[in-house]
């Protein structure tokens, strides 16, 4: 491709012969979430290379009343940010969050959103303030009640929460370990100190009890009352 040349074979054996097609200039733009598993001949090639990171919630605050605008959706500053707050940085999960709050504000106020209804359809949705879910939650809660915290190994996880083992490597994992509430190490799995606080719950050995304003135990998948 970088002679801008594509050879393709046709006929089998004997009779196979290569043909040569020639293509017109074009810009090869690539993307992936795995970039261990590309060759090093052909990330190399790449002219250019770029991470993409997690949007801020002040970006996000924006993706979100943008979305609100083209979809038709009264919402002020607050009630955005709120959204974008719990969007994990992403911002097709603010979109979708947004239609489901959308939802409840249709059925349960005046069709506005403001940060007082955004608050309330979230949680009913379990999403929690840090954008956590109920199968967040229910995997630190297992390795907490169920393994004192870790180590603990991928497979009994899987086990405890019955789930499969690639979705917590794939889907849950990536985002608890990048907000600091879950390690890997050698041993295997351990959740943070932020995990515990995050449930008011006291660490092993702290002697202490959980931060004070830290969110209440989850363990039905909805948010208790506060």
């Amino acid at each position: 491709m970088e002679d801008y040349q594509l050879d393709i074979m046709i006929g089998e054996g004997p009779a196979a012969r290569s043909i040569k097609l020639d293509l017109p200039p074009f810009t090869l733009v690539g993307a992936t979430t795995r970039a261990g598993l590309l060759t090093s001949p052909l990330r190399d090639r790449f002219g250019i290379v770029q991470r993409l990171e997690f949007y801020e919630v002040s970006d996000l605050t924006h993706i979100v009343e943008r979305s609100a605008a083209i979809l038709e959706i009264g919402v002020d500053t607050r009630g955005a940010a709120e959204i974008a707050r719990r969007s994990r940085g992403t911002p097709r999960i603010a979109n979708r969050l947004l239609r489901r709050v959308r939802d409840y504000a249709q059925v349960k106020g005046n069709g506005h959103i403001c940060a007082d209804i955004a608050d309330r359809a979230l949680d009913m949705l379990s999403v929690d303030r840090l954008g956590f879910d109920h199968l967040d939650r229910r995997l630190l809660l297992a390795m907490i009640e169920k393994f004192e915290g870790g180590p603990v190994g991928v497979d009994s996880l899987a086990a405890a929460i019955s789930e499969e083992r690639g979705t917590i490597e794939d889907v849950l994992e990536p985002y608890l370990i990048q907000q600091g509430y879950m390690v890997r190490t050698p041993r295997g799995r351990m959740v943070t100190r932020s995990a515990y606080l995050h449930f008011g719950m006291p660490q092993p050995g702290s002697g202490g009890g959980g931060a004070p304003g830290s969110l209440p135990l989850d363990l039905d998948g909805g948010d208790a009352p506060t």
